[in-house]
């Protein structure tokens, strides 16, 4: 994980003008993650992404996202102002007939989408090599191969490539799943053979042609630093998306409109407070790796301020 900042790491984030990296934005989280999230925090304000920390997102799902835990039943649906977002689970062939899947949910689809996306847009083809095999693919989201990730990311990849994805706004609907093609992640008949990558994806026109005309830059930087938690990665995107679009006057949010964007699930007595309790947490952490990222905590709610996006624009 590398040493905790020191003392000349404090110095240079106040002379850049954010020394609230480690005060304000400090993540209400356990110590270790704390410190990984200041540290990736300083080396994005520090060194500005380039090469392969350059990721990204559909624009889409920077709005409206996955489900975050396991689904009961075979569709999910999220509604954020005129836009909305239905996930239905599919089918996939794992080499003996179709399988149904479950809907994609958490951490894992969110990072291989936007891994995938971001092979997409560095090949300019929407056929993508996705690793030699599935440890080379998690070391590329960040991730190692340890305790159940490998059975993780097989059931979270099926699911991702047979979703059927629709998605709505303004009275016009259109499909836009992700992946067109994918060769299952097939188990060896020898159970003492690891099961066989498939190497290969290809993502739906639909997808790729959205992705490379309204496509969000994100710094990979910051994805890695945030890969536990799904609710830290979808606050973290929707800033990046939503905060540079800002002109003008700040933007005032209530609670309720948030929880109706993020976590329509939350229900009982008081979900607007029990939702604002899961939301500051993955904020702070998403603000301490998007330092720049101006937002503050009102009464009722959030002010968003116009800031630069985490990945700079092209000439500034």
């Amino acid at each position: 994980m590398g040493s905790p900042l020191s003392e000349t790491d404090f110095s240079v984030l106040d002379a850049l003008g954010h020394s609230t990296l480690a005060e304000k934005h400090r993540p209400a989280t356990s110590p270790k993650r704390c410190d990984k999230l200041l540290k990736a925090g300083f080396e994005i304000v520090t060194t500005p992404p380039s090469g392969n920390d350059l990721a990204f997102t559909h624009a889409v799902l920077c709005q409206v996202g996955l489900p975050r835990s396991k689904v009961i039943g075979r569709e999910f649906r999220r509604q954020s102002g005129t836009m909305w977002i239905s996930i239905q689970a599919g089918l996939l062939d794992e080499g003996y007939g179709p399988i149904e899947q479950p809907v994609p949910y958490g951490a894992m689809p969110r990072l291989a989408l936007a891994l995938v996306s971001t092979l997409a847009m560095r090949s300019n083809s929407r056929e993508i090599h996705i690793g030699r095999n599935a440890a080379e693919f998690l070391e590329m989201m960040g991730m190692d191969d340890q305790g159940g990730r490998y059975s993780t990311l097989r059931k979270q990849m099926h699911a991702l490539a047979a979703c059927r994805l629709q998605i709505g706004n303004k009275g016009r609907t259109f499909n836009g799943q992700p992946v067109d093609q994918f060769d299952a992640w097939m188990q060896s008949r020898d159970h003492r053979q690891r099961a066989l990558w498939p190497g290969v994806m290809v993502l739906s026109e639909n997808y790729y042609n959205e992705l490379r005309d309204h496509g969000v830059p994100l710094d990979n930087r910051a994805l890695r630093a945030l890969k536990g938690s799904a609710l830290a990665l979808d606050v973290y995107t929707w800033l990046a998306h939503r905060l540079h679009r800002i002109e003008g006057r700040p933007i005032p949010l209530h609670w309720k409109s948030l929880r109706e964007q993020f976590a329509q699930e939350y229900a009982g007595k008081d979900p607007d407070k029990d939702f604002k309790k899961k939301f500051l947490p993955a904020l702070q952490a998403a603000q301490a790796v998007y330092p720049t990222a101006k937002v503050k905590k009102v009464k009722g709610g959030l002010l968003l301020l116009p800031s630069p996006p985490p990945v700079p624009k092209r000439g500034t």
